[in-house]
C-alpha cells in the first residue's frame, strides 16, 4: 500500500513528466474541430456510397496512450502502436481511427470487405474519402502500417506539437478541396 502511495506521489509531483513536452502549454483534451467536422464528413460521404464507417477512437489522453503501447509488451495483446504517451496525433486531438459497420452491425476491420457491392473493397473506398478530406492514412506509412488510423497534422511533427505549437483554430484552411467536404 506505501508503495502505491508513493508511486502516486512521484506521478503527481511530474517527476516522470516527458521534459520534451511543454508542460506550461495546456495538452488538448478533444478532437480538433476540424478533424471532428471531416470526420463527420467521411462518415457522410461514405454512407453516400453504401458504406456504414464508424470512428473507434479518437482524442486518447497520454494515460490511454501509454496503456495501448503497453499491449504485446507488459500487458496481454499484440502490440497496436509504437507510440507511447505524448507520441500520438491521438493525444494532441488530430488523429481518429475507424472501422467498417455490417448491416447486422457487426464492427470489422475486414479491409477486403465490399459490403456495397460495387467490386471494390469498402476500406480503399474510405480511405480515398478520406485523403480527399485532407486526411493523412497510416498504411501509406513506410514503417508501422496503421491500417485504421487517419491524422491530419496541419504540418506540424510530433516534436512540434510536445513543444506547444498547435494548429490554426477552427475554420482553418484545408488541404483537401473545398467541393470535396460537403
Amino acid at each position: 500500500m506505501v508503495l502505491v502511495m508513493v508511486f502516486f506521489f512521484i506521478k503527481a509531483s511530474g517527476f516522470f513528466s516527458d521534459p520534451n513536452i511543454d508542460q506550461s502549454v495546456p495538452l488538448p483534451t478533444k478532437l480538433n474541430p476540424v478533424v471532428e467536422e471531416q470526420s463527420q464528413n467521411l462518415i457522410r460521404q461514405a454512407a453516400k456510397k453504401g458504406i456504414r464507417v464508424m470512428i473507434t477512437d479518437g482524442f486518447r489522453s497520454a494515460e490511454d496512450q501509454d496503456s495501448l503501447y503497453a499491449q504485446g509488451r507488459t500487458a496481454a495483446g499484440e502490440v497496436v502502436t509504437y507510440a507511447k504517451g505524448g507520441e500520438s496525433y491521438h493525444n494532441f486531438g488530430l488523429a481518429v481511427d475507424f472501422a467498417l459497420k455490417t448491416p447486422s452491425g457487426s464492427i470489422i476491420w475486414d479491409r477486403q470487405y465490399d459490403g456495397n457491392k460495387n467490386g471494390k473493397p469498402d476500406w480503399n473506398e474510405v480511405v480515398q474519402i478520406a485523403k480527399t478530406l485532407g486526411f493523412e492514412w497510416g498504411g501509406d506509412w513506410a514503417q508501422f502500417k496503421d491500417y485504421p488510423h487517419l491524422q491530419m497534422d496541419f504540418g506540424l511533427t510530433i516534436a512540434d506539437l510536445q513543444k506547444g505549437k498547435r494548429p490554426p483554430k477552427e475554420g482553418a484552411a484545408l488541404t483537401a478541396d473545398s467541393d470535396q467536404t460537403n
